[in-house]
């Protein structure tokens, strides 16, 4: 398989990330967003969770804080939808939406998978397409008790030492979901090593992504 490189070292790349609930972003792309930093990209990141307050805005600043170390430039927004409810709010958020679009212009936007099982996720997936139609948009992975992981078809290969900071940064940062059975190093690195067996990673370690819409050169 012939690997194609959003960005080497030196390149620069701004990206755009949008996650429903503090821990999204960081579960479904962090260990992508770290190797790039890591490799010595220039990144630009717009990061932006939709829900948070109190206790969970503070987990969703810090996080982003951390996983962005390093990153050349970065923007975070924490909002206030309500957790849960983002379809009854769709008309306030794609304002939002709309408000954003004149204010980024990203090379990559990273967000939910259309498929997957909960409603806020879908809303952001369906909202970003509807505002950001001329992208290149990769739609992240939850693993969750619903059981909806689907068959990714983009694959990026992520080093073992950037996935455990990955895991250690999930494990520091979300102290307020660490009670719930599936939130643990297991989930996330039986994840890793399942999607590096399907792209026959080199490092044994990846995170998927569906690309519906792909522009080669």
């Amino acid at each position: 398989m012939t690997p194609l490189h959003l960005a080497t070292s030196g390149d620069r790349l701004t990206v755009l990330c949008l996650g429903a609930h503090g821990d999204d972003i960081e579960i479904g792309a962090g260990a992508t967003l770290l190797s790039l930093i890591g490799r010595g990209v220039v990144l630009n990141v717009h990061w932006c969770v939709l829900s948070g307050g109190d206790t969970r805005e503070a987990e969703a600043r810090s996080a982003a804080l951390a996983f962005l170390a390093g990153a050349a430039n970065t923007a975070i927004e924490v909002l206030s939808f309500p957790d849960g409810f983002f379809p009854q709010s769709a008309t306030a958020i794609k304002q939002w939406f709309e408000a954003l679009k004149p204010r980024v212009a990203p090379d990559v936007i990273l967000t939910h998978r259309r498929d997957d099982a909960h409603q806020d996720h879908r809303q952001v997936c369906e909202l970003t397409w509807n505002t950001f139609r001329d992208h290149l948009i990769l739609e992240y992975e939850i693993p969750k008790w619903d059981g909806d992981l689907g068959q990714p078809n983009a694959y990026i290969a992520i080093p073992e030492m950037i996935l455990q900071r990955k895991i250690d940064l999930l494990m520091a940062h979300f102290a307020s979901q660490r009670l719930k059975h599936w939130f643990d190093e297991e989930t996330f690195r039986g994840l890793a090593r399942l999607r590096g067996m399907e792209c026959r990673a080199p490092s044994r370690y990846a995170e998927a992504f569906v690309a519906r819409k792909l522009l080669l050169a």
